[in-house]
C-alpha cells in the first residue's frame, strides 16, 4: 500500500549510493549546491554518516528552515564538529522559551555602544601591531589577526591577558575553528586544546561568583557568570564557561573574512581608495560582499520537531535537514554573478534575512541567527579600512581557496612584505 508520505518523498530526487560522507569531506562547500544544479531542484535527499538527509538550498529553503522551533539544533551536527563549534549546555542546543531566554543574554552583549568599544579595542590592538609589522621580512596576516582579535575580545569581555596567556588562548581558539569541519589530526587537536580553554573559563567564572576576580558588573564575564536561566537560575559552572568560550572563539573566527578581505583588495584594488577614505557606504558594502562571497560556513543542519510540508514534500519529527549557506549566497536566482566580487550588489540590497546568510538566517531574537553578526560586519569595516590604508607589499604565494577544506582560507593565508602604515 503507497501513503502519502511515500508519495510525497518519491518526489524528491534521492541520490544513488549507501553513502556520501567521504564525498562531502572531499566537495566540502560545494557538496549541496553542486547536487541541487544537476538535479535541478532546491532540495534533494542523500545518506551521511549512514543517516538520511535532506539538503536544501536557495531562499525559499532559508524561509523553510528558520521557521522558529520547527527545527532543532540537537542531533544535527556530529559531536566532533558540536564540542568545538558550540558544545553541549549552548544556547544553540536549546529550543522553545528556553532558547529565546540564552539568545537574550547573547543580544544584550550585541548592543551599539558594545560593538563600538569592540571594534575601537580590535583597532587599537592592529595599530599596535604595526611597529612590529614594518621590522617583519614578512606577516601572514590570518595569524597575526587572530592574535589581535583574542586579545581585543578579552579585553572588551573584561578578562586580562599576560603576553605569553594571549598566545596560549590564540592558539586554542584558532585550533578550535580550523578542526571543527575535520575529522583526524586537525580536530583532535583542536579538542585537547579546547580542554585547556575550558579549564581556563570556569576558571573565570568560579572567579566572578566567588568574589576572588574582581569584573566590572556589565562586562561579558561578569553578565554571563551571574545568568540566570528562564527559572532564574545560575547557569551551571560548565555551561557559563562554554557560553564565555562562545562569545570569544566566534569574535576570533572574524580573522578569516579579515584575511578574505585583505585577498579582496588585492585581486580588486579599485576598491581601495573608498575604503581608506571611510566612506561608511562603501564599508557596509564591501564587507557584506565578503561575506556573501568567500567561504565561512558551509551548511547548518536541523532536526525536524513537527510535521510540515514543503514543496509538497512531508517533513516528519526527526527528519535531519541541512541548509547550503554558502550555496544559497551564490545561487544566481538571488545574486547575479554570484561569482564575480562586486560590493555594488549591496547599494539597493533590501536586507532580506534569507537571502544572505553565511552567518544563518531568519530573525535574530527569535531564531538561531548568529548574535554575533552585527559584531562581524562592523569588525570587516574596521579593518578593511585599516587594511586599505596601508602600504605594503604582496609577494607571490599560494592564495589558492580549497572549497573541499573545511573551514576554507587562502592556502597561504596572506603574506605581506615591507609594511609600512598610512599614517
Amino acid at each position: 500500500m503507497t501513503t502519502t508520505t511515500d508519495v510525497a518523498r518519491a518526489a524528491i530526487p534521492r541520490e544513488p549510493g549507501i553513502d556520501h560522507t567521504l564525498a562531502l569531506l572531499k566537495e566540502g562547500y560545494r557538496f549541496i549546491g553542486e547536487r541541487c544544479q544537476a538535479y535541478g531542484s532546491d532540495v534533494f535527499e542523500t545518506r551521511l554518516m549512514m543517516s538520511r538527509v535532506f539538503c536544501v538550498s536557495g531562499e525559499d529553503a532559508a524561509r523553510m528552515f528558520y521557521v522558529p522551533d520547527r527545527f532543532t539544533r540537537r542531533g544535527a551536527l556530529p559531536p566532533n564538529a558540536l564540542t568545538l563549534l558550540q558544545d553541549y549546555g549552548s544556547a544553540i542546543m536549546l529550543d522553545g522559551p528556553a532558547h529565546r531566554h540564552r539568545k537574550r543574554l547573547f543580544m544584550s552583549l550585541m548592543q551599539r555602544q558594545s560593538i563600538e568599544r569592540m571594534t575601537r579595542l580590535a583597532t587599537e590592538q592592529w595599530r599596535a601591531r604595526m611597529d612590529a609589522w614594518e621590522g617583519m621580512k614578512q606577516v601572514v596576516l590570518h595569524d597575526e589577526v587572530e592574535g589581535i582579535l583574542c586579545r581585543a575580545a578579552c579585553a572588551w569581555a573584561g578578562i586580562e591577558l599576560g603576553a605569553g596567556e594571549a598566545r596560549e588562548r590564540t592558539i586554542e581558539f584558532s585550533a578550535m575553528i580550523d578542526g571543527a569541519g575535520s575529522v583526524g589530526a586537525r580536530n583532535a587537536r583542536g579538542q585537547m586544546l579546547r580542554a585547556q580553554t575550558e579549564r581556563w573559563a570556569r576558571g573565570l567564572v568560579e572567579g566572578v561568583r566567588d568574589g576572588s576576580l574582581d569584573a566590572a558588573q556589565d562586562s561579558a564575564l561578569a553578565v554571563i557568570a551571574r545568568h540566570q536561566d528562564e527559572n532564574g537560575k545560575a547557569l551551571p559552572l560548565n555551561v557559563a564557561a562554554v557560553e564565555l568560550i562562545n562569545l570569544l572563539r566566534p569574535t576570533v573566527a572574524v580573522a578569516r573574512y579579515i584575511t578574505f578581505a585583505a585577498l579582496a583588495l588585492h585581486q580588486n584594488p579599485q576598491y581601495r581608495d573608498g575604503l581608506a577614505g571611510g566612506d561608511d557606504d562603501k564599508l557596509q558594502c564591501f564587507a557584506q560582499e565578503v561575506r556573501r562571497f568567500y567561504p565561512f560556513f558551509p551548511m547548518v543542519g536541523g532536526r525536524a520537531l513537527q510535521p510540515f510540508e514543503w514543496r509538497g514534500h512531508l517533513f516528519l519529527p526527526g527528519d535531519w535537514v541541512l541548509l547550503d549557506l554558502y550555496g544559497t549566497n551564490h545561487d544566481p536566482a538571488l545574486w547575479p554573478k554570484p561569482n564575480a566580487f562586486k560590493p555594488e550588489r549591496f547599494e539597493h540590497w533590501d536586507g532580506n534575512p534569507y537571502t544572505l546568510i553565511p552567518q544563518g538566517g531568519g530573525e535574530h531574537d527569535s531564531g538561531h541567527r548568529c548574535a554575533g553578526e552585527f559584531l562581524t560586519i562592523a569588525l570587516i569595516k574596521s579593518l578593511a579600512r585599516e587594511l586599505a590604508a596601508m602600504r605594503y607589499v604582496v609577494p607571490r604565494q599560494n592564495m589558492w581557496i580549497d572549497l573541499g577544506r573545511l573551514p576554507a582560507l587562502p592556502a597561504s593565508r596572506f603574506i605581506m612584505s615591507n609594511v609600512q602604515p598610512a599614517y
